[in-house]
């Protein structure tokens, strides 16, 4: 293969047919490399959660801050870490349908993104420089039962803190800000988050926070819920949808793979990403917090700005901020 296939093929990331998507997400299953396993798809037998109204979600999270969900960090080994430690490996929750934050990479068939590089610190951190991960692919409505179920440790897949979630997960402290905005074909009349969308069908992913955000803004928009962001991306191509509302971060990775789509409007709220975990996992989320310390810290040269640089920058421009300040609860 030369060098100008592989960087095509980079280039177009994980939109290729959704054949070969599965394909290669099976193939990653049967031959996978030490370090990294890939599963995809709820566990067979596996419990669910049950759902709890909004409301008394809410009520139980009754002066809740999203920037400072998680406690201070602290590498004190309790029952979380332990566990982990005797079974050998991390087991992550992830999306690898979102091009630059976590993909599978068409050469190595290895998942790799902005949030891959930070699984593998964490797992680091608990394990040690040959720490071996299991990646678990899922939808977002399968986050919160996988962690309540204790079928996942740590899902890293774009999750915002959100006090509805708090109160049934808990969180790390930030360690990315983005927010919603309009994914669009070019030539589309939708310029924003206005009047445009009465009637027009605007596609989301189930169990996000797109949803409550579409169903208040008093536009008229038809919501249309479906399992990923990708298959908003797959409906929107074929002009099944007029519309694909999802965070700026996951949208602008699609429109650096097609170009035939644009982003329109400003960015209608902040939305703040955090490491989720199971709410009784505290001594795990507190070894977190201390991992994202050190991935913050170092300036131009930390972790963070080191991945941003990699993956993001190309597409959404440099980040004279660096990454968001650590805030605590306690």
């Amino acid at each position: 293969m030369t060098a100008g296939s592989r960087a095509e093929r980079r280039r177009r990331g994980p939109l290729g047919s959704r054949l070969a998507l599965w394909l290669m997400l099976m193939a990653t299953v049967l031959a996978a490399a030490p370090a990294a396993a890939v599963t995809a798809g709820p566990s067979e037998g596996a419990p669910r959660a049950a759902a709890r109204p909004a409301a008394d979600r809410a009520a139980r999270v009754p002066s809740c801050d999203p920037r400072r969900a998680g406690p201070r960090p602290d590498r004190v080994d309790g029952e979380a870490v332990r566990r982990i430690r005797e079974r050998g490996h991390l087991v992550a929750g992830v999306d690898l349908n979102s091009y630059l934050w976590a993909s599978l990479d068409q050469d190595t068939q290895e998942p790799s993104g902005f949030d891959i590089d930070l699984v593998r610190a964490i797992a680091r951190d608990i394990l040690g420089p040959k720490a071996t991960v299991r990646f678990v692919s899922m939808p977002p409505a399968q986050r919160i039962p996988r962690l309540q179920n204790r079928q996942v440790d740590v899902i890293v897949r774009t999750m915002s803190i959100t006090c509805e979630r708090l109160a049934d997960v808990a969180f790390s402290s930030v360690y990315f800000e983005t927010g919603h905005r309009l994914l669009v074909p070019q030539g589309s009349d939708i310029t924003g988050f206005d009047s445009k969308l009465r009637g027009r069908r605007v596609c989301l992913s189930k169990g996000s926070s797109a949803s409550d955000l579409l169903k208040s803004s008093g536009t008229g928009a038809v919501t249309v819920e479906i399992a990923s962001h990708l298959d908003c991306l797959v409906e929107l191509q074929q002009r099944n949808v007029d519309a694909v509302l999802t965070h700026a971060t996951l949208a602008a990775g699609l429109v650096a793979q097609d170009p035939t789509l644009r982003l329109v409007g400003p960015r209608l709220d902040t939305s703040l990403y955090g490491v989720a975990m199971n709410k009784d996992d505290t001594d795990l989320v507190r070894r977190v917090n201390a991992v994202l310390e050190d991935y913050r810290a170092g300036g131009a040269d930390s972790p963070w700005m080191v991945s941003y640089n990699k993956w993001l920058a190309p597409t959404l421009g440099a980040h004279p901020q660096g990454p968001p300040p650590a805030a605590y609860a306690d």
